[in-house]
């Protein structure tokens, strides 16, 4: 067989989204029950872990989870590569500073906030020279003694692969991160890690009148040691060292 003939029969790598070709769709991939559950979720683990402070959500897509942190006390600035999703974030909150810019090369001096964190966004990034680039990045604009915070797809999770075919924000360009890589590049950029979890269990083909006993199975499967480890999500926070 030629060398030309075993080149077309590898399949032709995946292209990362175009999330400005889906930011009006974006909002609308899960059900809106589904994602305010979970924007309760992060938003309450926020406020558990830290104070309100200069915060920096990076990869923060249409703004759902920044207008809340905002919203909460937090002075937010909110950073995605994306203008189209940024958009959808300025009609809705003119006021909530946004910055178009990359996780590799963030835009902001050594030492900035209080709090970086990143949602749903690490399996996006996906090569691993990035994902420890984004992840030092992270850690050299917030300022010593403040948190990073990175929540992320749970690779041992069974679900992913099917809901990750579904949704226009995934095109198979993706890599579900595991937990020790992202505490590695977090101690590489000299953030100590001070909590590890595995959370959320709640899928979004959950009806509406179910999403209440969903929950507090879902608070059930964090609390039990061999179930949590498949929960949806890594959610690792860490301490920058002063």
């Amino acid at each position: 067989m030629s060398p030309l003939a075993v080149a077309e029969l590898e399949p032709a790598p995946r292209s990362h989204t175009d999330f400005d070709a889906i930011a009006d769709e974006y909002d609308d991939s899960l059900p809106r029950h589904v994602v305010e559950h979970y924007l309760r979720k992060r938003l309450a683990f926020i406020q558990a872990w830290t104070q309100p402070c200069q915060a920096l959500d990076l990869g923060c897509g249409t703004g759902l989870l920044a207008e809340r942190v905002a919203a909460a006390g937090y002075d937010v600035v909110a950073l995605d590569p994306s203008r189209g999703m940024l958009g959808q974030l300025q009609r809705r909150q003119p006021n909530l500073p946004t910055v178009v810019g990359s996780g590799q090369a963030l835009p902001f001096a050594d030492d900035t906030f209080g709090l970086t964190y990143c949602i749903a966004v690490m399996h996006h990034v996906a090569e691993a020279d990035a994902v420890q680039a984004t992840l030092g990045e992270m850690a050299r604009v917030t300022r010593p003694g403040g948190h990073i915070l990175i929540w992320d797809h749970n690779p041992r999770n069974p679900y992913w692969p099917l809901l990750m075919r579904r949704v226009p924000q995934d095109t198979g360009a993706e890599r579900l991160i595991p937990e020790d890589e992202i505490i590695i590049g977090l101690r590489a950029g000299g953030a100590r890690p001070v909590h590890v979890a595995q959370l959320g269990l709640t899928p979004d083909f959950t009806p509406p009148p179910l999403l209440g006993a969903i929950a507090r199975l879902e608070r059930l499967a964090e609390r039990s040691p061999g179930v949590r480890r498949l929960c949806a999500h890594n959610v690792v926070l860490a301490v920058k060292a002063g």
